[in-house]
């Protein structure tokens, strides 16, 4: 049985009432692969800030990057290809399209989602006047529905 075989196995254990009768299995999977994934990328930045990047600046000559940037920048590849993967084999595995054709769908839905975020971000906080910690929230919230919604009909579509 393949790795994603089991993992998908794993998470519908957990697909019982009441998850079972709001949810499909496809946005089940994909709240527990996304789950997943925010942790592992939390955990990565965590040891990444403090034992690789060890909380220093670096210099790259045009500019010198913070340690919590370049530890961002560290992180996110590593997350971007695990959040592919799982997304790719758990969540949406039943599709058609080609790995590399879906990357690039994936790499514009990540794309859309940054934007996403800044532009809700500055939309609540600057304009409505939320507050920055529920502004982040309903943020968070509105990338989520963006993108499952991007996953299941433009990058996974079947």
């Amino acid at each position: 049985m393949r790795v994603a075989e089991q993992i998908g196995r794993a998470i519908d254990l957990f697909y019982v009432r009441p998850f079972s009768s709001i949810f499909s299995r496809t946005m089940f999977r994909y709240a527990a692969c996304g789950g997943a994934n925010m942790v592992l990328d939390v955990v990565w930045y965590f040891v990444i800030y403090h034992y690789v990047v060890a909380e220093r600046f670096f210099d790259l000559g045009f500019v010198t990057m913070s340690p919590h940037v370049a530890s961002l920048v560290v992180v996110f590849p590593i997350t971007f290809f695990t959040g592919f993967w799982l997304n790719r084999n758990v969540a949406f595995c039943a599709t058609e399209f080609s790995s590399r054709g879906q990357l690039f769908r994936y790499a514009l839905s990540v794309v859309g989602s940054i934007l996403l975020n800044y532009v809700c971000i500055k939309l609540f906080v600057e304009v409505l006047g939320v507050w920055p910690t529920p502004a982040k929230a309903l943020t968070t919230l509105v990338c989520v529905a963006y993108s499952y919604l991007a996953g299941r009909y433009f990058t996974f579509k079947r």
